[in-house]
């Protein structure tokens, strides 16, 4: 059975694959999400209308595919559509019935829709599949009114989203007296009036990060904690140490060290490498430490990720992030290799850059930033000498970690950096 690109909607009849979501052999169910979509209107996933295990994917990110254009074929499942939710009773015979009563339907003083902050649930609780169904329609729990204990069953999730389509339904101007005011449509200026000017598509890529930059900016509660590390130990051992690596055909740069010093710090402050959900109200606290680097390419930020960090040596960790820069740099790096992050680290030093308020790779919950080192005078000992100092920015999502939690973690973070183990150096 092939699984083909279903029509995306008015106007639009193609699109470029952001990501794909599953590999050859993987089991998929109908209706379960098997990649990304970028088209000139959005960026979607894509709903697989078969089931089985997967035998071939004809796609990957990057292409352009149009309406009928075959993703992957499945065997050993079903074509059959997914069971749609029991919210469109319009579709059955006794559609003509339920309409015609007056109320509850279309009452003037019912809610018509849900603002994007506001939370009917303060515990939503609910069964597996219950929350299955929730996340497969991408329903917040939190918005969704229960029992009086915060108890809600699939009824609950067929009545909320029934009430979302009557007030999609409903009169626009009902709509806009109750919601509120929405987002003011883009208008286009023809800035050439005024001079001359140059204009280039936006990159499919470009449009990502600006979506989930955006997602980050508008749903995390950001604060961020500056500090000034002195790096000369780490300069020195680097020096000292850079030789042996190029016998070895790598290159020695700060980075390892900030890796390691970051990988030592998470390991104490594990609040700090972990992720909100908020479907299940849990803190998912991990116990793997997969640093995500940001590599400024031609064509955007990349933020390749490499796995267990606290693990590995300083040699490895150098030559792994040779390959994987390189990669992003080439646009050869795969999706899978820049998913699992756990925390991320973006490092504007070398290009010069100083302070910043870097934004949160969710669903991570925490960023560190680095900026250019200077040599500066400081008082060490009661005499003042000239060191190396680096300016840092943790910016964290205050939903998760507290200040005092952020103010310890930058503490020894500051630690780890200047008082860095020269055996974790050697060859």
């Amino acid at each position: 059975m092939d699984v083909k690109l279903p029509k995306l909607g008015e106007g639009a009849d193609s699109g470029v694959v952001v990501g794909i979501f599953v590999k050859e052999g993987d089991t998929i169910a109908n209706g379960q999400a098997i990649m990304e979509l970028e088209n000139e209107k959005a960026v979607a996933s894509i709903p697989s209308t078969a089931a089985g295990v997967v035998e071939k994917i004809y796609v990957k990110a990057g292409d352009r595919i149009g309406v009928g254009a075959k993703i992957l074929s499945v065997a050993g499942g079903g074509s059959a559509p997914a069971p749609a939710p029991a919210v469109a009773p319009a579709a059955k015979p006794a559609a003509k019935k339920v309409a015609a009563k007056p109320a509850p339907v279309v009452e003037d003083d019912e809610p018509v829709a849900e603002s994007a902050d506001e939370i009917v649930n303060e515990n939503p609780f609910a069964s597996p599949s219950v929350r299955k169904a929730a996340r497969e329609f991408g329903i917040d729990l939190h918005k969704v009114a229960g029992d009086e204990s915060g108890r809600i069953t699939a009824e609950d999730i067929k009545n909320y989203i029934a009430r979302l389509m009557r007030a999609a339904a409903r009169p626009a101007k009902v709509v806009a007296e109750a919601a509120p005011a929405a987002k003011p449509a883009p208008v286009s200026v023809d800035f050439s009036q005024w001079g001359p000017i140059l204009k280039k598509p936006v990159t499919p890529l470009r449009k990502v990060i600006a979506r989930r930059m955006s997602e980050s900016w508008n749903s995390v509660a950001r604060v961020t904690q500056f500090d000034d590390i002195d790096f000369t130990k780490l300069g020195e051992l680097r020096k000292k140490f850079a030789a042996d690596y190029e016998k070895k055909g790598v290159k020695l740069t700060l980075t390892p060290f900030v890796l390691k010093a970051v990988a030592a710090t998470l390991k104490a402050h594990p609040i700090f490498n972990s992720s909100l959900d908020e479907v299940a109200s849990e803190i998912v606290i991990k116990e793997y430490i997969h640093l995500g680097i940001a590599v400024d390419t031609e064509q955007g930020l990349m933020v390749p990720v490499i796995r267990d960090v606290d693990k590995k040596s300083m040699f490895d960790l150098a030559k792994e992030l040779e390959t994987l820069a390189a990669k992003a740099r080439d646009r050869k790096i795969s999706a899978d290799e820049m998913k699992g992050g756990t925390f991320t680290i973006s490092n504007q030093g070398a290009i010069g850059g100083a302070h910043f308020t870097p934004i949160i790779n969710l669903p991570e919950v925490a960023i560190l930033g680095l900026g250019r080192g200077a040599m500066k005078p400081v008082v060490r000992d009661g005499q003042i000498v000239a060191r190396l100092l680096t300016p840092i920015a943790l910016s964290y999502d205050h939903r998760v970690i507290d200040g005092g939690s952020a103010a310890r973690f930058t503490v020894d973070l500051v630690k780890a950096f200047e008082n860095f183990d020269e055996a974790l150096v050697k060859i």
